[in-house]
């Protein structure tokens, strides 16, 4: 989440003997975005997910959304090394999800393991002043879940991004920060947690089709099979194949249920206790690091402006998001999921990381690089979204299909009442990333960001996800000339994602990590 944001493993399995966890200090892990950086030794994990928020004062809006969605494809034209061809999913993102604010007491800003009430506004702590009884270091702890996809045809999970060479899959990851916020300096969790789980820890667990996981997914106890895709026992999905995503507190715990309504295929995962999901607890002066057995549940009954996640840099509770920046050419690599050593460039730079050959891809045969792009140059900023070269003819060719979805129903039937754009850029173009954004000023915080030639946006068209609903409206993801388009807010990303969004943060009074547009009506209606 800036946050992918997410969330996947990339590059957890290389150079390194270390056990296999999602640590999300790896320099190219996708995980929940932090307000500050978290990277144990120094290392720092941005990420760019520009994010679609959805407000209600209703209840029932902050801990149930029903989306319905369609799976992007790919187009005719496969990419070539040299990056003159066609433009894949996977290199304009590395994952999709849906998002929610899940209670996890042993998480940050740690002001007290007292246990968190579920589903309960009484949660909303959003003050900046600390004598304040809203104080936000006051804030019960909070994870994030991410629903995540992952696109097909290239370098395979782990330590890739694909699950199959044709096919989707989904995951089911949940973040937590093991930092104590309240502190003058921070306190963070013992030195075992950060070397073996880092300071992010997360649960993960491959959505299936019998809903229970087919490895362990607490933290602690992940193996490499909790990161191995198995299509015996997951939901793999096809690319255009029409999907329902229901994310809800069920009885047993969050619950998410994908239903594939062009095979016919279902699955799901509840985050539960029994299940095998955990909190790390925090425990600073231990020795040895220790989790517990945890069922998550959803931190907020509504979702508006001040329900979030207090550690994240979004501002976000219910939220669509995009995991984008992640891929750069490479031609040559020094070991799979390794640095890169030539791509046509005069000089490689930190983004020339997380590397894999042509040779390690499941179908589509290019090399390349999944770290963070911090200096905005890769593919995901270039005009190569579907909706970017107004000759349709040639958009379809060349590019792949938008992400296709509905504004998300809460309760079953109810809409959101507005929604919001909202865009992490300052958070990743900030010094502890290279850039010179001032996130305390806002100077030097700009959007597009520097060195881009593109960024992607919002827009809606008419739905043909659903035959009972053909013309309804959907929201769609890429440039503003997809056809069928009816609001692109703008046209461009200044335009849609808005100013400077300064935020109170435990222990800092303001400061902004997003630009964000909050709409007075929802503008797309399921």
């Amino acid at each position: 989440m800036a946050a992918v944001a997410a969330v996947l493993l990339i590059g957890l399995f290389t150079g390194s003997a270390r056990a296999a966890s999602l640590d999300c200090s790896e320099p190219y892990a996708i995980c929940a975005e932090p307000a500050d950086s978290i990277g144990y030794g120094g290392e720092y994990t941005g990420h760019d997910e520009p994010s679609l928020l959805f407000y209600s004062n209703t209840p029932g809006s902050g801990n149930s959304s029903l989306y319905n969605l369609q799976l992007p494809s790919d187009p005719k034209v496969l990419p070539n090394q040299a990056g003159t061809a066609g433009t894949w999913n996977f290199q304009t993102h590395i994952a999709f999800w849906v998002g929610m604010a899940l209670c996890d007491n042993q998480s940050a800003p740690e002001f007290t393991h007292d246990p968190c009430v579920p589903d309960s506004d009484s949660n909303i702590f959003d003050g900046a002043s600390p004598t304040a009884p809203d104080y936000i270091g006051r804030h019960p702890g909070t994870a994030f879940l991410e629903v995540q996809f992952y696109p097909p045809g290239w370098a395979p999970w782990p330590p890739g991004i694909s699950c199959d060479a044709s096919q989707w899959c989904a995951s089911m990851a949940i973040f937590s920060l093991n930092r104590d916020q309240n502190t003058t300096p921070v306190t963070d969790n013992n030195e075992d947690c950060l070397n073996t789980v880092g300071l992010e820890p997360a649960n993960f667990a491959f959505i299936t089709k019998s809903g229970t996981p087919h490895a362990p997914p607490a933290p602690l106890s992940q193996t490499l099979g909790t990161f191995t895709p198995d299509p015996a026992t997951d939901l793999f999905m096809n690319s255009g194949d029409q999907l329902s995503v229901d994310v809800h507190d069920g009885s047993a715990g969050l619950t998410v249920i994908i239903h594939d309504h062009t095979t016919g295929d279902t699955g799901s995962m509840t985050a539960s206790a029994a299940n095998g999901f955990a909190q790390v607890l925090f425990e600073p002066t231990s020795p040895t690091c220790h989790q517990s057995p945890y069922t998550f549940r959803p931190m907020y009954a509504t979702s508006s402006e001040h329900t979030r996640v207090p550690w994240a840099a979004h501002s976000y509770n219910v939220a669509f998001s995009d995991e984008i920046g992640h891929f750069e050419y490479c031609s040559a690599v020094a070991h799979e999921g390794g640095e890169c050593l030539s791509n046509g460039e005069p000089e490689l730079d930190g983004d020339d990381d997380g590397c894999f050959s042509a040779a390690f891809s499941t179908f589509v045969p290019i090399g390349g690089c999944i770290a963070t792009d911090n200096d905005f140059d890769g593919v995901s900023y270039q005009p190569v979204w579907p909706g970017t070269n107004p000759n349709r003819g040639q958009d379809k060719k060349y590019h792949p299909s938008p992400i296709t979805f509905t504004s998300p129903l809460f309760n079953g039937t109810e809409n959101y009442d507005r929604v919001a754009f909202e865009a992490d850029l300052p958070r990743i173009e900030a010094a502890d990333f290279g850039g010179i954004c001032n996130r305390t000023t806002g100077a030097n915080c700009v959007n597009p960001p520097p060195g881009s030639n593109f960024y992607p946006i919002y827009s809606t068209g008419s739905s043909t996800l659903n035959p009972s609903h053909n013309g309804h409206c959907i929201w769609q993801f890429g440039g503003p000339f997809i056809k069928g388009t009816t609001n692109t807010f703008g046209g461009d990303s200044a335009a849609e994602y808005g100013p400077l969004l300064f935020t109170a943060y435990p222990g800092i009074p303001s400061r902004t990590n997003n630009f964000r547009n909050v709409l007075n009506s929802n503008p797309c209606p399921a």
